[in-house]
């Protein structure tokens, strides 16, 4: 098994959880190997790869992720065969994944009722809400809201940390990359083009007279849809779901990245975290490149 280590910082901290629960579970360290940083993140980012040794297999990848949390690092447990997949498909999620936001939010704000939606939002993300019901209120707050309002918002999008420079290296891998979106058509258009990726799934919202009615064209982009489009997607390219990576934050994310070969949580929220077998919380999006390989 391989030990897979990140941190956003120029020098490793002493990862003393880490090495406390390896040895509290009789496994040791073959071979530590220091991995390479990209020129665009030198100083911002250490990383190691650890060989480990002894009995492996009852270890639970969570509980390593959570003892790397206590060091301050993102720590993902992997076999070597785990390690190096031929990806050829990666989908993500948008809101609070490829972007620093929820485009919902944002679009109440601007309505007057921003408290309300965030909260509902929040809610839904958790895990707390039946996702459908919560985005149609929620959306339905948003009646006769201008629907300009909605092409500013996505000219001004905050991008996570290192999106692009993720993006940048999956286009010269050849890699598919695909938006698969609970949020809205006009945004996920907008970060697709700013990050040159493939293609997008989003709801589209219903207009009507310049103004947003409150409703979008159905099917509602859920769950279900983000997983049924991932396969989808790797039957047409005649590839197995082990050749491909999904990227989410929230409870609809689920689905999708315990679906892909690699499914990988995104500063995501608690009832995530408690499922996600690959998870980054201290670095950025770049970060999955190392789960890659």
């Amino acid at each position: 098994m391989q030990l897979t280590i990140l941190a956003k910082s120029a020098e490793m901290p002493e990862l003393n959880s880490l090495k406390g629960f390896l040895q509290s579970e009789g496994v040791g360290v073959a071979q530590t190997q220091a991995l390479p940083i990209p020129k665009t993140l030198e100083g911002q980012r250490s990383a190691l790869r650890l060989s480990l040794t002894g009995n492996t297999s009852h270890l639970d990848p969570r509980d390593i992720v959570l003892s790397g949390l206590k060091d301050g690092v993102d720590a993902n447990l992997h076999s070597a065969k785990e390690h190096a997949p031929d990806i050829k498909l990666a989908v993500f999620d948008m809101d609070s994944t490829l972007i620093q936001c929820e485009v919902i939010d944002e679009l109440a704000k601007h309505a007057g009722v921003g408290d309300r939606v965030v909260d509902i939002t929040e809610r839904a993300m958790r895990g707390e809400l039946d996702f459908n019901e919560s985005f149609t209120e929620r959306l339905g707050l948003l009646n006769g809201l201008d629907a300009r309002v909605a092409q500013k918002v996505a000219a001004s999008l905050p991008f996570s940390e290192g999106a692009h420079e993720l993006m940048l290296t999956l286009r010269a891998r050849g890699v598919r990359t695909v938006v698969l979106s609970g949020g809205f058509d006009v945004f996920a258009n907008s970060v697709i083009t700013a990050l040159k990726m493939d293609e997008y799934m989003a709801n589209t919202l219903e207009i009507v007279d310049d103004k947003l009615t409150g409703r979008v064209v159905p099917p509602i982009v859920n769950a279900d849809e983000k997983r049924a489009r991932l396969v989808a997607i790797a039957e047409s390219m005649s590839i197995d779901l082990s050749q491909t990576m999904a990227v989410g934050d929230g409870a609809n994310d689920l689905k999708m990245l315990q679906a892909a070969g690699i499914g990988i949580a995104f500063r995501a929220k608690p009832v995530v975290r408690e499922q996600a077998r690959y998870q980054l919380t201290h670095v950025g999006l770049d970060g999955a490149l190392y789960l890659m390989g």
